[in-house]
């Protein structure tokens, strides 16, 4: 496939000796007015590539921050249109840095896959992360995803053996997002050594970047992280400042972008100097 967003934007980052920072916000949180302002101003703030979550009734394979993140977009009203729609708007102001849409198969399954995936990209979606599509079943969204021009990201695990790795990266392109932990969204990240390892496996049979994700919240944690992977994933640290910034209602205040876009940025200064010498 011809190269995308997501390729160019890993490629200038590692051009910058530092990791992509990829940062996730869950569409229409805590509502669609908040959440189109929090994803305008996550590039100025230092994410290098947003992961745009659908929302959806059953995310079994998150954490509860990002459970309630859910939660707070469905109760005002988001619907998969409005996702969409806030991928145009931005395309309006920035047609560099790429978004990718992540959740579950349901909310695309029931508007036909290969429609969708077409109006994803007339939308200026650059790819997907879809959880609960195994290798095995990559005829049903992965492949026409491909043949659109938009990667399919898939996910490694610790429980990702050498015997399992090649099905999983068959069709994989984009990134390579290894989840950190075993788990749910927001646990403890696991030890820094142990995920060097894995990220090093992991490049021995791709040539394609490695993201690591789940349980990174600090600047810190970020560097180390860094050091090793092409790219850091956060998510749930920034669900969770959406939420400690909402007043007594669960509405949104003057205090909740700006509250999102200084996690960032504290996370984007720990991806600069993670391989600063």
């Amino acid at each position: 496939m011809t190269e995308t967003r997501i390729d160019r934007r890993f490629k200038a980052c590692a051009d910058a000796g530092r990791p992509a920072l990829v940062t996730f916000i869950t569409a229409g949180d805590p509502d669609l007015e908040t959440s189109h302002a929090i994803l305008n101003a996550l590039p100025a703030a230092g994410a290098d590539v947003i992961e745009l979550g659908m929302p959806f009734s059953d995310p079994m394979a998150e954490g509860i921050p990002i459970q309630l993140a859910n939660q707070r977009a469905l109760a005002a009203g988001h619907t998969m249109d409005m996702t969409l729609d806030m991928v145009r708007t931005f395309r309006k102001q920035d047609q560099d840095t790429p978004i990718i849409l992540m959740g579950y198969y349901n909310p695309i399954y029931v508007r036909d896959p290969k429609k969708f995936v077409q109006v994803a990209k007339d939308a200026g979606v650059d790819g997907f992360i879809i959880v609960d599509v195994p290798a095995e079943a990559d005829d049903e969204f992965c492949i026409p995803a491909l043949e659109a021009g938009l990667n399919f990201i898939r996910l490694a695990t610790p429980t990702t053996d050498d015997k399992r790795l090649p099905a999983v990266l068959a069709n994989t392109s984009g990134f390579v997002y290894y989840v950190s932990v075993t788990g749910i969204t927001g646990a403890q990240i696991a030890d820094t050594g142990r995920v060097t390892a894995a990220v090093n496996r992991i490049k021995g049979h791709t040539d394609l970047p490695v993201a690591v994700g789940f349980g990174v919240k600090t600047a810190d944690q970020a560097a180390d992280i860094g050091k090793d992977a092409d790219g850091v994933v956060v998510g749930s640290v920034l669900v969770n400042a959406v939420k400690d910034s909402l007043d007594a209602d669960g509405k949104a205040t003057d205090k909740t972008v700006q509250a999102v876009a200084d996690v960032v940025a504290d996370l984007a200064s720990g991806c600069a100097r993670a391989r600063a010498s």
